[in-house]
């Protein structure tokens, strides 16, 4: 290394070579990153999905997810297997264990559910595929006084023209009804034309065909034969003929039935500010730029805006790739604001050369970590930005120690510069590589992190890894070149602000040099003098700092809460609940919802937009969850939500759960409804408060369910209890008598019969344009909604004579469950509740759960076993593999430290003053009022490869002024004194680059603030302690050296006199 600093130094034209190609490989480089709001990350999930038309959740679950089960659990790489039973579909989750070969895995699920033989004849194709995170650019809300079909047409067309623009793959239509051409004949009409239902389904599936009929060979050529009397529209099929009499007249679909070209059954209805609307959503795919994709959507839109319909209108809702642009823009703005602040302090304390030439070690280092970045699947996002905000201080850390020791070289010997920079750098070489590697070693086992949590670690961790790679370049082979060649050692200023700034740095250094006599030169005396004391009070002060967490004055949770710019209120009326009585409660919603926007209207301050921009009310589906999104699902009319857009929390006085409080007191209860939930915060990980009950016997986990709810009800701050159990709709359970038999009927054709009549017959699936349009047959709405409707049904025995469904049947009135679910095989019910964390801690509550709630419900349920979920599930995940990457990171910075100082005790000297960076955390938080998180804790891991930098350096210095014979006293107090400006620095710098995101207002960085507190603060503290207490450890490892020395000798004396091993 020596050779290479002396080449580099000698050779400016090569030194200013390698900067320049970092700088411009960088430059080149950055703008092909792709820029998005988190990292990407790939799930390791299988999922397959059956959907049954009309048939109950307990139905699917016996005739079809539990013989998947049977079928794909013995499948190599399966780690867990849940699934879900619905009303019309089931979907079946496999999440394969880590390592698992994805395809593999995909193509054996995909060849095991084909070859099942046993589903019922009605199910669809079952759907194997791999689950994708698609990355969503915007919605587009289309709405106005328009009928339905015309919304639905307008939202096909602006979808086809926004897939058509350059750069924009995926686009989808959402909030719509698929199309449905229904044949609804009545009983009355089949009898009076002597008709089976079968008779009309046969007709229609033999008359409308589109068949090939092979080919001709003429002389000519080939000629391809077709059969084409495709019915594609209501009134083709209204012309369909049913029977041909003798006399030649027809008999046609028109005549018997009614055809309604229109949509699906399923009960979904959405308004956009009070206006039925439909939406298109843009998704990014690949290596897509979000923010460009966005930019030729909104182009288009002005675009689109002139040739609408009368009243239409197209209104951007949840612009995610606005929230990526302020967002990085923030990030980048609080850069800025950071790389001054380190610039400004470095140039109050070194010459404006050595300041300048250290400060540009920050660009080559950035410039070098996004030329490789694309190289090591890193995007640029609000975490990697952030990594480069930590960057900014510690990237300047070596630089800082190498200019500081060249320029103190250099004032030493004036007359040759040169041999001062090479000189300086090589002296400081060898605890400068190993400190940087330290820090290194520090960010590295982030990718031992699991769980969901490890796309975030991940991506800071590498960019830090490679960031601090490129300043150890820079450091080494740049830096000593620019400050060899022309050094300005002994010039006087020329200009008159040189002169000034000058007499600033001079009045500075004398305030410093006083400070260094008189204040800290006594202190590390006293230190070292009280040495004993000073550890003891060091560890006092580490005890306290775990007692702030312990006793909970500063808190813990898992993610930070952040200040959202959506509330909703999500309600759910019992199963079987009609959708007029659902929409009832949404126009109750949305009237306190008024009265909500005119309190809010007096909370405006002048200038700002009104505080509620836009309201989505859906009645059908809960946003985000509709399982109507999968062609042939049931709708669910018992479901209701109200979105509002707030604007920006930058620009109100109101938080967004404030306002969700206030909303939620204004609405009331509503009469009937089982859950009725308002959320007014982003939460990464699922609900602060999730335990999932599993076992075979339901009665006992429906029990257990309620005893947890009424345990959880009297936590004070907790919330919206709610488990995923509850009744389904009302069954009327059909048997067959005895008599039915005798007759020729069998239970099948009595349940297909009534299938047909109530749920209908699918008799084709037309392709129309882009659309697959079902066509069904059915009694018409009027004979299907009541009970006695199936009384005087009138089922066809063999021989064609239609009987009274009384007369062969029997139906009982019973009641099913609107769910079942399953992990593993097992049943499970799941409870989860929100938190006020003003009043309650979700740790707290977990470990409370856990040590007091549960057991007592283990022991009156024995078939019940348990777990946490969300974000309880989630921390232990993570802060279990964070633990593991702790020690890791720790035994690595240890063997990097003793190696470079060939003592084990030096080194286990210099990682005590990691736990510091803990203390300086601890502070933090409690001083600013946030929470520990596990963003905290990855900010702790990030702040204890940066303590034991300074500490190795102030260490090597001891040990070289030991070697030019000063006593250990001595070393100890003459290294602090010569290494304080530097030590002092580093940190200083470490945290001004910080400090802007610290004091950050905007609720863009609330999430990564604990980890700017963690770093920030514990470099700070640790870097006192490590000025006071390495010096004092030193000397107390020399006391048990000389203890060891004085034992072993009088141990060696007794025993005839032997060497005496020394203590490394």
């Amino acid at each position: 290394m020596n050779r290479a600093i002396s080449w580099f130094a000698e050779n400016r034209v090569a030194a200013n070579l390698l900067m320049a190609a970092i700088l411009i490989g960088g430059l080149m480089t950055a703008p092909r990153i792709k820029q998005t709001i988190m990292p990407d990350f790939d799930f390791d999930y299988v999922s397959v999905t059956v959907v049954y038309p009309g048939a109950s959740p307990e139905e699917i679950e016996k005739s079809v997810t539990i013989r998947v089960e049977e079928e794909i659990e013995d499948v190599e790489g399966i780690e867990e297997l849940t699934s879900s039973a619905n009303e019309g579909a089931t979907n079946l989750m496999i999440e394969l264990a880590s390592g698992s070969e994805l395809a593999k895995a995909l193509d054996e699920i995909e060849s095991r559910v084909d070859g099942i033989t046993t589903f019922p004849e009605e199910i669809e194709e079952p759907i194997v595929s791999e689950l994708q995170m698609r990355m969503g650019v915007m919605d587009i809300a289309i709405h106005g006084p328009l009928d339905e079909k015309s919304l639905t047409s307008l939202g096909q067309r602006v979808r086809d023209e926004i897939a058509r623009l350059p750069g924009v793959s995926q686009v989808d239509l959402a909030a719509t009804r698929p199309y449905e051409i229904s044949i609804e004949v009545s009983e009355g009409a089949l009898q009076s034309y002597g008709l089976r239902f079968d008779d009309v389904v046969a007709a229609i599936r033999r008359t409308s065909i589109d068949m090939p009929g092979g080919t001709v060979r003429t002389d000519a050529g080939e000629i391809l034969l077709r059969t084409d009397n495709q019915a594609y529209w209501g009134g083709d099929f209204e012309a369909i003929p049913l029977v041909t009499r003798d006399d030649g007249t027809r008999i046609t679909v028109g005549q018997v039935a009614r055809v309604v070209d229109g949509f699906e059954e399923n009960v979904k209805t959405t308004r956009f500010d009070g206006e039925r609307a439909v939406f298109v959503q843009v998704y990014r795919v690949g290596e897509q730029q979000a923010l460009a994709v966005a930019a030729k959507v909104h182009t288009y839109l002005e675009e689109a805006r002139l040739k609408l319909p009368a009243g239409a209108k197209l209104t951007v809702w949840d612009d995610d790739s606005k929230y990526l642009g302020e967002r990085i823009d923030m990030m980048l703005n609080n850069a800025r604001m950071g790389f001054f602040l380190v610039i400004g302090l470095l140039a109050l304390f070194l010459k404006f050369r050595v300041a300048f030439w250290v400060a540009m070690g920050l660009p080559v280092s950035v410039a070098g970590a996004l030329m490789v970045m694309p190289s090591i699947g890193i995007d640029i996002n609000i975490l990697t930005v952030f990594a480069f905000i930590m960057a900014l201080g510690i990237l300047v850390d070596d630089a800082i120690v190498t200019g500081e020791n060249i320029f103190t070289h250099q004032e030493a010997t004036p007359g040759d510069p040169m041999g001062a920079a090479i000189r300086g750098t090589q002296e400081v070489a060898t605890p400068v590589v190993f400190g940087v590697l330290t820090t290194i070693a520090a960010f590295a086992p982030f990718a031992l992190i699991e769980g969901d949590a490890q796309f975030m670690a991940r991506s800071m961790g590498g960019v830090m890894c490679v960031a601090l790679l490129f300043s150890l370049i820079e450091s080494k082979l740049v830096l000593p070149s620019h400050l060899a060649h022309g050094s300005g050692v002994g010039q006087e200023p020329r200009f008159p602000v040189s002169k000034a700034w000058a007499r600033v740095q001079a009045r500075i250094n004398r305030g410093l040099e006083w400070f260094l006599e008189n204040a800290y030169r006594p202190a590390v005396q006293n230190a070292v003098e009280w040495r004993y004391l000073t550890v003891a009070i060091a560890a006092a002060v580490l005890m306290v700092a775990l007692g702030l967490v312990a006793g909970g004055r500063v808190k813990s949770v898992m993610m930070p809460s952040s200040e959202a710019d959506n509330v909703y209120a999500r309600i759910t009326m019992p199963l079987g609940t009609p959708a007029h009585e659902t929409e009832d409660a949404v126009a109750r919603v949305n009237a306190a919802l008024d009265q909500l926007r005119d309190e809010l209207a007096g909370r405006v301050r002048p200038g700002d937009p009104p505080i509620v921009r836009h309201v989505l009310s859906m009645v059908g589906a809960h946003r985000g969850t509709s399982p109507t999104d999968r062609p042939g699902t049931i709708g669910q009319p018992h479901l209701g939500q109200v979105t509002v857009e707030l604007s920006p929390s930058e620009q109100r006085e109101i938080g967004a759960k404030e306002i969700a409080n206030r909303w939620r007191a204004l609405a009331g209860a509503i009469p009937g409804a089982e859950e009725l939930t308002y959320t007014g915060q982003r939460r990464s990980f699922g609900d602060p408060i999730a335990i999932e009950l599993r076992g075979d016997d339901i009665e006992q986990l429906k029990a257990a369910a309620g005893d947890l709810t009424a345990a959880l009800a009297r936590y004070p701050g907790v919330s919206d209890i709610r488990d995923s159990h509850r009744d389904g709709k009302q069954e009327l359970q059909i048997s067959i008598r005895p008599e039915a038999e005798s007759l020729g009927l069998s239970v099948q054709d009595v349940g297909r019969q009534v299938r047909q009549a109530f749920y209908g017959a699918e008799v084709q699936r037309i392709q129309r344009g882009p659309d697959e349009v079902k066509v069904m047959v059915r009694y018409p709405a009027e004979e299907r909604r009541s009970l006695r409707d199936v009384e005087t049904l009138r089922v066809r025995l063999p021989d064609g004579r239609a009987v009274p469904f009384p007369s062969v049947a029997s139906a009982e009135l019973g009641r099913g469950a609107a769910s079942l679910r399953r992990i593993n095989g097992e049943r499970r019910v799941e409870v989860t509740a929100d938190l006020d964390e003003l009043q309650a801690n979700a740790v707290e509550i977990a470990e409370a759960i856990a040590r007091d709630v549960m057991p007592e419900i283990v022991a009156q349920y024995p078939s019940v076993s348990w777990g946490f979920e969300g974000e309880q599930k989630e921390r232990m995940e993570a802060m279990g593999s964070l633990k593991i990457a702790a020690i890791v990171a720790v035994l690595s910075i240890f063997t990097l430290i003793a190696v470079p100082l060939r003592s084990y005790t030096q080194a286990i000297v210099i990682v005590l003053t990691v736990p510091f960076g803990y203390v300086g955390a601890v502070f933090g938080h409690w001083v600013m009022n946030y929470h520990m998180s596990f963003l905290s804790m990855i900010g702790i891991m990030a702040c204890a490869g940066v303590v034991v930098n300074d500490s190795l350096v102030l260490v090597s210095f001891m040990n070289r002024m030991r070697d030019q014979g000063h006593g250990v006293r001595a070393s100890a107090v003459l290294a602090g004194g010569r290494r304080f400006r530097p030590i002092m620095l580093t940190s200083a710098t470490t945290f001004a680059g910080l400090l802007p995101v610290m004091l950050e207002q905007s609720t863009q960085a609330q999430f990564v603030i604990p980890m700017a507190i963690s770093l920030g603060f514990g470099v700070l503290v640790a870097t006192f302690f490590t000025l006071l207490m390495i010096p004092a450890a030193m000397v107390i490892v020399e006391d048990a050296k000389e203890a060891w020395a004085r034992t072993l000798r009088r141990l060696m004396v007794s025993l005839g006199g032997l060497d005496l091993p020394e203590l490394p």
